[in-house]
Order: C-alpha cells, then structure tokens, then sequence
C-alpha cells in the first residue's frame, strides 16, 4: 500500500476509534448508572461534547491548515499548550459551578473540571498528527484511549455515580495522553511555544467557532421545530434514520479532521479541486449505496436494529440517502475552500444551515415527516451546489494558509 493510501486508511481508522470510544461510553455508562444517574452524566457529556467542538474549531482545523512545513513543529507545540491553558481555565470554571451545584449532578460537573485539559489535549493531538502527516500515530494513541477507557469504565460497580463515571472516564484518557505526547516529541524538539495567535483579534479559528455554533445551533433549532409541530414518532423517525448513517458521519469527520493536509498538498488549485472532486464522487456513491443497502434489509433484522422506530425510519432511507449522498459532494466542497480560502465558508455556513431548518419545518408542514426527510436532503443539495459554485470563482492561493489575520 502507498504512502498516501496507509494515510487515508489511518485516518479513518482513528475517526472510527473516536466515534467508537464515544458510543461505547454512553453505553457503557447507560448500563451502570440509574436513569436519573445517566440523566446526570448526559448533561456532563454534553457539555465535554460542546466544549470538544469548540476546541476542534478553535485550535484544530486551524493547526491542520498551517502549510508551512517550517512552521510545522511550532504549531503542533503551540496547539496543544493552547488547549491545555485554555481547558484548565475552563475546567476551573466548571469545577467552581459543580462544587456550588447540589447533587450528584454537581459532583458530575466538578469532575470534568478536573479531568477536561487531559481529556481535551489528548483529542486535540489528533490534528497535529494530521498536520505532519504521521496519522497512524493518531490512531495509536486512540486505540489506547478506547481500550483503556473500556477497561476502566467495565471494572466500575453497577449503581456508581455520574461523578465517579466522569472521574473515572477523564483519569482513563492518561496512558494515551503520555503515548501521544512521546509520539509527537520528536517533531517539536526545539520549537517555540507561542501562544499569541490564538490571542489576536482575526485569528482564522474564531470563524470556525462561529461556524460551528451555527451549524450546531441550527441543527438543535431544526430538533426543537420539529418537536413543536410534530409528533414524537415523526421525530423519533428522523432520528432512527440518521441513526443508521453513522458510519458515513465517520467518513465524513475523517474528511474534515485530515483531508486539509492532504488535499493541500496538490498542484494548484487545479490539482485540489481534481482531488476533491474524486473524494465527494466517492461519499456520493457510498453514500447512495449504503442507503440502498439498508433500504434491502429485511424487516425483522430492521426491528433489531431500531425496534419499534424500524418501520417508520424505513420509510425515509430514500430522502436521508440522498441527503447523505449530496452531504458527501458539500464536505469536499467546504474541504475545498478550507485549503483554497478558509475564509470563504462561514457566510455559506450560516445562510444553508439556516434555509435548512426552514426546509425542514415546511417540508413537515406541507408532506408531514416524509417531507422534513426531503427538506433536509433539498437542504443540503442547495448547500453542496453553492458552495462547488464559490469554489469555481475562488481564484488560486497566492501563498501559504495563515491561522491569523
């Protein structure tokens, strides 16, 4: 196997051991909490899920643009020292409000104060992995992260408390934030930390926080619409549908963790847009495939797999295929113009995050949950064919991304 493809391949890999360590978590805590303990440690998750977005936004994708190799060992010293200042402030923060917070909702949230610079650090050695191109050490220290985890969340007693589980859960992420920082040692020896541009006014990450509220936000806002107007099964339908394209959520996520180095290393803007132009061909038709392929399942292994939701979900694999199908070309178009102009997704972002929930809603109101599931598939066509049409005017960089204005 090439260089390039033992990248592609790690690269997912690592995706599908995040995405694995974050599933097996919930279960795994599911299994061994009470209702209301698992009601407690949800709302601690989320939290770290928000606040791991924010991270990936503010410091990783733009540590996986720096396309100056001289300035490579810098970044990939000045990222991590970023995310570790800035998660002990915020694990502080939380820490302060758990302690004053009764419960064991609190004692939740004062233990991802503690333990949120580890778990947010070893994460965010990913992206510079992704950066020098060495993604197979990422997915080292994240099959260590996910073994450990599970090893450790399996010997915790049946009952134990949300507080305990994050305790237990954040302390586990260790083996693989010491393997992480020894793996990427040899490509920092000597740099500099330099934690100003992640301070200045115009650094490229705080387009990419917004980006990421909007996108996160519209998606909730879509959630809570619907929830106004529709029935429980209508949205318990839309919910089971996406349920069953996660695997393509993992490709996708791959596509934007480590797709930036890579693509960026093509000839001229030419060159990038032939390889993400073959890249979206290819989550198109993946995409396309796996939705006939569930569609083609039998109804009983359907029943296992969603319960009671089967029937329902069944009925929307053609508009969710499709939707996931043109969510493929849109990723690689947003890859696209992360390399050629970062600058120019965030506009694209807030106007096709907004119009879909609209689609959403009056697709519900006009087709009922049928046309919600084509609302969000017309959604995200209209935002893969604007954001193709800005690639097309972009013209080529005159010069290397720069994280800061």
């Amino acid at each position: 196997m090439s260089r390039r493809g033992l990248a592609a391949v790690s690269s997912v890999l690592d995706q599908a051991a995040s995405s694995a360590t974050n599933i097996l978590v919930l279960v795994l805590a599911a299994r061994l909490s009470s209702a209301s303990g698992f009601a407690d440690f949800s709302m601690v998750y989320v939290t770290f899920s928000v606040l791991l977005g924010l991270n990936m936004a503010y410091v990783g994708q733009t540590v996986v643009l720096e396309k100056d190799e001289g300035r490579l060992g810098a970044v990939c010293r000045s990222g991590p020292a970023f995310t570790a200042a800035a998660s002990a402030a915020a694990g502080a923060t939380l820490a302060v409000v758990g302690a004053a917070l009764p419960g064991d909702g609190g004692r939740g949230f004062l233990a991802l104060g503690l333990v949120l610079p580890l778990v947010l650090v070893q994460d965010g050695l990913r992206y510079c992995f992704s950066a020098l191109r060495t993604p197979e050490r990422a997915l080292a220290a994240d099959a260590l992260r996910l073994v450990c985890v599970v090893a450790a969340l399996l010997l915790q007693p049946e009952g134990a408390s949300a507080g305990r589980l994050v305790l237990v859960w954040g302390v586990s992420a260790l083996p693989a934030l010491a393997l992480g920082l020894w793996l990427l040692r040899p490509y920092v020896r000597g740099a500099r930390t330099d934690l100003r541009p992640y301070l200045r006014r115009g650094h490229l990450g705080q387009r990419f926080v917004v980006e990421f509220a909007v996108g996160n936000g519209s998606s909730q806002l879509a959630v809570l619409g619907l929830g106004v107007f529709a029935t429980p099964l209508a949205v318990g339908a839309l919910r089971g549908a996406t349920t069953l394209f996660g695997p393509l959520n993992v490709l996708f996520n791959s596509a934007n963790a480590f797709g930036p180095p890579v693509v960026g290393r093509a000839s001229g803007k030419r060159g990038v847009v032939r390889l993400t132009v073959l890249m979206g061909a290819v989550l198109a038709v993946l995409g396309a495939g796996w939705a006939a392929a569930l569609y083609a399942l039998p109804a009983d292994l359907g029943r296992r797999l969603l319960g009671e939701t089967w029937a329902a979900a069944s009925a929307l694999l053609p508009a969710t295929g499709a939707q996931y199908a043109v969510m493929g070309l849109g990723t690689c178009a947003l890859l696209t113009l992360r390399v050629l102009n970062p600058r120019a997704t965030l506009s694209l972002q807030v106007v096709f995050s907004l119009l879909s929930v609209a689609l959403l809603l009056g697709g519900y109101a006009v087709w009922g949950v049928s046309g919600a599931a084509w609302g969000l598939a017309a959604g995200s066509a209209l935002k893969a064919a604007a954001a193709w049409l800005r690639v097309s005017r972009t013209p080529a960089p005159a010069g290397a991304v720069t994280t800061a204005a």
